[in-house]
């Protein structure tokens, strides 16, 4: 956006300077022809030179003769020819050709008018500056005004020279221009303002103004930083831009395979213009390089390939540009809205607000499902995530410039996780970008929270989001490429990550969450199956565990999740579960301790230790044979104890409610009490 900005400059400052020039190059022809059969050709070319710097206060130097021919063609020819610079510029000379050509028509000047057919500079090296103050080298003091005073033709030519000080036909003699020619030149642009600049070299320009109050034509190419650059078109009411009034300007521009055109009004001081843009820029890499930059590594479908720009544009006298009913294409992506850029600060600012159909960006996350989604018939195959991708992510586009943008999508998709109804608000400042999410529809629910990047430094991402009512096996697919959880419900996650590729961030995922679902299936393994019969094989797509309920809290740590509260409810099985999930690696290590429910009572059998492990492309289930013997071998012994205490209780006639230990103490007291009876009655006597 800078170097288009440059660019207009320069081009309103070439042609601006040039023809400002062309009345002031006339007192050198007319003061030729006036001494040519009197004065020597040394004392043509002081006088005026002499002449010219009294009109615009700048010394003008012609080295060598100068050579006036009548016939056939009324001309002028100067040798080296040197223009020097404002007073505040300390860079040399603002202009230095190797030659001067001027070709008048006799029988225009004989009626009173300047016309020329033909103006050339040879191998001219033109500087252009702009001071920290704004005031530009092309500028002239306006003394040439009161410069005149000569005989006749003198004083019409000094009123020519200081065209700022009046409008269209103020001057005394009217001038025009058949052909302006430039060869082989280069020109050098410099903002001492900004510290900024643009070197344009090889350059063959010519111009054409048939009447000065009419439309200056011009075509102008050169190279820029390697790249071929090329401008062509009109500015209308000539003599109006030349006194700093506003006209109609049509302007096309190509640089290497970009290009653009701006239709409507401009003026140069200040500079500003309004009017229709339409602007094919590729892949930004042939503009990038006018400034001498790096393309911005935007992503995939937000400019990586191609950017378009077209609608109404407006450039402020203070540098800001605006656009009003804009359509802009990133790659396959349209947006349409309206735009303000600022430019006064240490980066462009953009804001404004966008709306699109559709917004697709980066790449899907990995695996995919073959045969059904969510909801879909039996038989569904499983396939296993892609290993995550090791590609560094291109993020220097978020350290480009600042932004503050509200977005309005009817889709979205963000490498594989999709949403529709999306407002959101995106901002970046100094290459931290915040997504906030305001309203979102996915995967059935809604979706609320934000998204950071940071690329100031190394590269971070967190995300503070909130699923509600989402269906979990379309979202776990696009995220993590798993499929094999069926059910809708309820899922939060707060978490950050580090790192250059989604590899990296993946292996440095830190955060915690909750799942809370309401009925489904768990895909792949037959769990009740498993309790029935002991056998671990009950594992395939065509196997799954349907449940009433699921929930889980969880914690994430350098890409591993843990969780040890997982409660499945379901009409014959329920089951508890803790353990790890790989998400770095794409492993898991998780272990169920799962009870069938019998009988109408619901009765709990024995517990049985399921454990998954492996891949996640081909996980194991086993069972925990080891820890299963030793629950069967405590409840053998359980049953053994509860047999020997209900035989000893009724040995004991152990009374309802009473304790096994009690009814010991109960009847050994009766023996007691009963052996203490019959011998105080031998003590007494009895028998």
């Amino acid at each position: 956006m800078r170097t288009g900005a440059w660019g207009a400059v320069v081009g309103g400052c070439v042609m601006g300077w040039v023809f400002r020039l062309v009345g002031a190059v006339v007192v050198v022809v007319a003061v030729a022809f006036g001494a040519l059969l009197l004065v020597p050709a040394d004392r043509v070319a002081a006088l005026a030179t002499d002449r010219f710097e009294a009109m615009t206060g700048r010394k003008l130097t012609i080295e060598g003769a100068v050579r006036p021919s009548l016939w056939p063609v009324l001309g002028v020819e100067t040798g080296r020819v040197t223009l020097s610079n404002a007073p505040w510029s300390d860079a040399g000379p603002m202009v230095v050709a190797e030659g001067l050509s001027i070709r008048l028509d006799l029988a225009a000047l004989v009626g009173g008018t300047v016309r020329i057919t033909g103006l050339g500079l040879t191998r001219p090296a033109i500087l252009l500056e702009r001071s920290a103050q704004g005031a530009g080298n092309w500028e002239f003091a306006a003394a040439g005004a009161d410069a005149g005073g000569g005989a006749g033709g003198d004083a019409g030519d000094a009123a020519v020279g200081t065209a700022p000080a009046g409008g269209p036909g103020s001057a005394a003699r009217r001038y025009a221009i058949d052909l302006l020619s430039v060869t082989g030149g280069s020109l050098r642009y410099v903002d001492h303002g900004s510290g900024q600049g643009v070197e344009l070299g090889a350059v063959a320009a010519t111009a054409s103004l048939p009447d000065q109050d009419g439309a200056l034509g011009f075509d102008l190419e050169g190279m820029i930083a390697g790249q071929a650059v090329a401008a062509k078109g009109s500015v209308g009411l000539f003599s109006q831009a030349l006194a700093g009034g506003v006209v109609p300007v049509d302007i096309g521009v190509t640089v290497g395979s970009a290009g653009a055109r701006f239709a409507g009004r401009g003026g140069l001081q200040p500079l500003a213009a309004e009017g229709q843009l339409d602007a094919e820029l590729g892949d930004l890499s042939a503009v990038a390089a006018l400034s001498g930059m790096d393309a911005p590594a935007l992503p995939e479908g937000l400019g990586a390939r191609s950017v378009s720009l077209s609608g109404k544009v407006t450039r402020s006298g203070e540098g800001g540009l605006y656009l009003r009913g804009g359509r802009i294409a990133l790659d396959g992506t349209v947006f349409e809205g309206d735009l303000d850029l600022d430019l006064a600060g240490d980066r462009p600012r953009l804001s404004g607000k966008l709306a699109a159909a559709a917004l697709e960006t980066g790449q899907a996350a990995g695996g995919k499902t073959k045969g059904g989604g969510a909801g879909g018939g039996g038989g569904a195959a499983v396939v296993a995530a892609a290993r995550w991708s090791d590609a560094p992510l291109p993020v220097s586009g978020l350290r480009a410039a600042d932004v503050d943008l509200s977005l309005s999508l009817g889709a979205l998709r963000i490498g594989a996780v999709r949403a529709t109804d999306v407002a959101a608000r995106v901002t970046v400042d100094a290459g931290r970008a915040v997504i906030a999410l305001g309203r979102a529809s996915a995967y059935g629910g809604a979706v609320s929270g934000q998204v950071v990047v940071n690329a100031r430094k190394a590269l971070s991402v967190g995300a503070k989001l909130e699923f509600a009512g989402v269906d979990l096996q379309p979202l776990l697919t696009d995220v993590a490429g798993y499929d094999r959880l069926v059910a809708k419900g309820d899922l939060t996650v707060d978490a950050v990550a580090g790192g250059a590729s989604v590899a990296a961030l993946m292996r440095g995922l830190d955060g915690t969450g909750r799942l809370a679902l309401g009925a489904g299936e768990i895909r792949g393994i037959d769990v009740a199956a498993i309790l029935a019969t002991l056998d671990p094989s009950r594992t395939g797509p065509a196997e799954r565990t349907v449940f009433d309920s699921l929930g889980a809290g969880f914690r994430i740590a350098r890409g591993d999740l843990f969780s040890d509260d997982l409660k499945l409810q379901s009409p014959y099985v329920r089951a508890s579960g803790s353990g790890r999930v790989g998400i770095g690696a794409q492993d898991i290590d998780y272990r169920l301790r799962a009870t069938a429910l019998q009988g109408a009572d619901g009765a709990d059998r024995i517990v049985v230790p399921v454990m998954i492990t492996g891949a996640w492309a081909k996980p194991e289930v086993t069972i925990d044979v080891e820890a299963l013997a030793k629950q069967k071998l405590g409840a053998q012994a359980e049953a053994a104890g509860a047999e020997l205490r209900r035989r000893a209780g009724k040995e004991l006639g152990r009374k309802k409610g009473e304790s096994l230990e009690d009814a010991a103490k109960r009847r050994l007291q009766e023996e007691l009490d009963g052996s203490s009876g019959d011998l105080l009655q031998q003590l007494l006597g009895g028998n």
